[in-house]
């Protein structure tokens, strides 16, 4: 059974380390995916520190640069910045010791069409190629974000599939606002899932509830978890640590097992 994991923020990391001793969970570090960070040397550096010197819980994973990555944009400039976000990410997490990072696919179903559909499969496998050549130590997951359905997950992962550090994180909760089947996207993905995002929403929004506040059937997930990722890391997603600890509480007052 893969590791049970929890948002972190240095900002509150005494109160997510009680949690992390409470339960036996790990961290996703959420301090890096912002700009804002990443433009600022002194800032990153004083952050890395902050959790070197208090350490991060066996398995800990981090979330890489989120926000305007697009590295197959028909834009050099923003392709350019969006490959040195995501370097900088990945130099971060080797300082950290994090397992692995995140990085979404911020591909726009507005945009669709054969050529744009194309050019995202071939250069997100292209540089993401690089990176998981550059560091082979850190494994890489490729998240749905606004993905209407699996397929380009797919094309890409079959691409990357022979590098052992590549996977794919499942975001559930994005999933179950697609509009396509959730058979259709844990069948599709199966294969390459190493990583999945939970919290609750209410089929509309990512409203990043609490796990069993919102409309999602925990009990279906849990059957999809049992069969198709067993083994991949588990990342409740919600930041602040009261809804962390209800849906902790939630998952292990409902599900046997769940945070053995």
């Amino acid at each position: 059974m893969g590791k049970i994991l929890i948002v972190s923020l240095a900002k509150d990391i005494e109160e997510y380390k009680a949690l992390a001793r409470e339960y036996n969970v790990g961290f996703e570090v959420n301090d890096f995916y912002h700009p804002d960070a990443l433009e600022n040397q002194d800032e990153m550096n004083r952050l890395i520190a902050l959790y070197q010197k208090n350490g991060l819980p066996e398995g800990s994973t981090m979330h890489g640069a989120f926000f305007d990555i697009v590295v197959f944009s028909y834009d050099p400039r923003i392709r350019e910045i969006s490959e040195l976000r995501m370097e900088q990410s990945m130099k971060v997490a080797v300082r950290l010791g994090a397992k692995g990072v995140v990085f979404h696919t911020n591909y726009s179903p507005m945009l669709s069409g054969e050529e744009y559909d194309k050019r995202a499969v071939e250069l997100t496998s292209r540089y993401m190629e690089c990176l998981l050549k550059r560091y082979p130590d850190t494994e890489i997951y490729l998240e749905n974000m606004f993905d209407t359905d699996p397929e380009l997950m797919i094309a890409i992962s079959e691409r990357l599939s022979a590098y052992g550090n590549y996977g794919v994180c499942f975001d559930y909760a994005h999933a179950s606002i697609s509009h396509s089947p959730m058979e259709l996207w844990v069948q599709g993905l199966s294969p390459y899932i190493k990583h999945v995002h939970i919290n609750d929403n209410d089929f509309r929004k990512d409203q990043h509830l609490a796990v069993g506040d919102g409309q999602i059937n925990w009990g279906q997930f849990m059957k999809y978890r049992e069969r198709y990722f067993y083994d991949s890391s588990i990342l409740i997603e919600t930041t602040s640590p009261e809804n962390q600890r209800r849906s902790l509480e939630y998952l292990k007052n409902h599900f046997k097992g769940f945070l053995s």
